[in-house]
């Protein structure tokens, strides 16, 4: 694949997904009664983390330095949560803006680690991180536990997303057609965790190798 190859956003849908993950950064230090830096400093590596952490993998140029509108967007997201009550922002709405980001950046960040040359597997892997280490970040900072520690289908929908993209454009598909198929599927396994409330199976085995018995 070449550069000419990968899709990208609108860029007000890219500054705006970007600004949905930082609201929820911004959201998780206000209800820990936090200052507005740290506010800020949440929204911002919320909402950048996954793509910085892929770009550095990648060797290049983190993708928000060079947008005049990704940092004002989330300091803007960050005074936007600083000035209003928490109860206007229902829970259920930022999640489901959140499984659409998770599956959108999921899939980009897979399309931009194989138009810089990446080997699929690897690719999948970045676009993974692209959707997810945000999120982790900010539950690491907060000190509740990650969402690699819960057994939700959160970085699953991811995985489901970057892996569809990577198949799909390797077999042949345009790469937006692939990004719009990665997106939606990864989107509906999200919805569908959130809705039944769907979990991986927990690590049961004992030292005999017996599973362990469900009280």
């Amino acid at each position: 694949m070449t550069s000419a190859a990968l899709p990208a956003l609108p860029p007000l849908l890219d500054v705006a997904g970007t600004a949905v993950f930082a609201l929820s950064g911004a959201l998780a230090a206000a209800r820990m009664r936090q200052s507005f830096v740290t506010l800020a400093f949440f929204a911002l590596v919320t909402g950048v983390g996954g793509g910085s952490v892929r770009d550095a993998l990648i060797g290049v140029p983190a993708f928000w330095l060079a947008s005049p509108w990704v940092a004002p967007a989330v300091f803007a997201v960050a005074l936007l949560a600083w000035f209003t009550p928490e109860r206007i922002w229902p829970a259920g709405l930022l999640e489901w803006a959140d499984a659409v980001g998770l599956a959108a950046f999921s899939a980009l960040g897979t399309a931009k680690a194989l138009a810089l040359g990446v080997a699929p597997v690897p690719a999948i892997v970045l676009g993974v991180v692209t959707g997810c280490v945000g999120g982790i970040i900010r539950d690491v900072l907060a000190g509740v536990p990650s969402i690699l520690m819960r057994p939700e289908l959160y970085v699953t929908a991811a995985a489901l997303s970057a892996t569809l993209y990577a198949m799909a454009t390797l077999g042949g598909l345009p790469a937006t057609v692939a990004w719009v198929m990665a997106t939606v599927a990864g989107f509906a396994l999200r919805g569908a965790a959130i809705v039944w409330k769907i979990e991986l199976p927990a690590y049961a085995r004992l030292a005999d190798g017996r599973r362990r018995e469900e009280p």
